[in-house]
């Protein structure tokens, strides 16, 4: 892999309202700058602005069998909000680039779990997308980016090493904080899908964010979440509901590798599934003050079998 625009720095964000990819609707304006290394979130950073003009999901397709499904068209498609038929004004199919956040658990826990998930990634960043950017966040009783102060992302297996390696596992769990701030640098990516790995191996116990105020974070954000439990012996510290619900609302997936040499093939799982998407986008109703809040289901079928989709079920609307 070759190195590029490491280091490169984002200037002024003007509203956008049409773009090529991602996974659900977005818009801001302001200046956006690299997230500070803290271990608390604004929420009112997350929202969508009320006259965006277009949502894009990220979809994946399975039929009965478990198989990806990867030759459909727009017709095969269907999309509703709120309930009422939708029509799909963008599609693609293609394996397009990805900014990508891997937020990796640093507490006192992970000490052993810690090398599995260090190969994993690195494995799974080799054989990527070569357009692909990284960047970590490495979390416990802080939050913080494991790369370097200058480097925003990079495709430098050297980099994501030692940034994966970054600090000794120790403290609590601030996982709340982790994947807000992981959210928020991944506006500052240049690829238009963007998703998040969220490893973890207990509940939260630290974070100045509350779930429900993370919940909202998450469904205002592009976000496609996969989220991989990782938990110690009986797991009575785990909260294996938290990571599932992050990773449905947003069209992503929840693993539960039950032996430390499962990470290695559930991240491949992973990579499959990112490769492996649809694009679809399609204009939403005008925002009123009653209702921010908009539910989103997509079906699809061929040859006359329905087929399973997977998206994101929920965004919301600032106003």
């Amino acid at each position: 892999m070759a190195t590029r625009r490491t280091g490169w720095k984002r200037g002024l964000l003007v509203l956008v309202t049409t773009v090529a990819a991602g996974p659900a609707a977005w818009a801001v304006s302001g200046q956006p700058v690299r997230p500070p290394v803290s271990s608390g979130s604004d929420q009112r950073a997350y929202t969508i602005s009320d006259n965006v003009d277009l949502v894009l999901l990220d979809a994946s397709v399975k039929d009965s069998k478990g198989g990806y499904v990867t030759d459909l068209d727009k017709s095969d498609f269907r999309i509703y909000e709120d309930g009422h038929p939708r029509q799909i004004t963008q599609f693609a199919r293609l394996d397009t680039p990805v900014t990508l956040g891997l937020v990796v658990d640093n507490s006192g826990s992970m000490g052993r779990k810690r090398p599995y998930v260090i190969m994993a990634g690195l494995a799974f960043a080799k054989e990527s997308n070569p357009q692909d950017e990284f960047f970590v966040v490495n979390f416990n009783d802080y939050v913080g980016c494991g790369l370097s102060h200058d480097v925003l992302f990079t495709d430098n297996l050297q980099q994501l090493r030692s940034a994966l390696y970054f600090g000794a596992p120790q403290g609590r769990t601030a996982l709340y904080d982790a994947i807000a701030y992981a959210i928020r640098h991944l506006e500052l990516g240049h690829r238009d899908k963007r998703t998040l790995i969220v490893v973890s191996d207990g509940r939260d116990n630290v974070s100045k964010l509350t779930y429900p105020e993370l919940l909202q974070i998450i469904k205002a954000s592009r976000a496609t979440i996969y989220t991989v439990g990782l938990y110690e012996g009986d797991g009575d510290d785990a909260n294996p509901s938290v990571l599932r619900k992050m990773a449905h609302i947003t069209g992503g997936k929840f693993f539960e590798p039950q032996r430390l040499e499962q990470v290695q093939p559930t991240f491949d799982e992973i990579s499959r599934d990112i490769r492996n998407r649809y694009t679809l986008g399609y204009a939403p109703d005008e925002v009123n003050d009653k209702h921010t809040l908009r539910s989103v289901k997509v079906t699809a079928q061929k040859d006359g079998h329905k087929l399973l989709v997977r998206t994101r079920t929920t965004y919301t609307v600032a106003h």
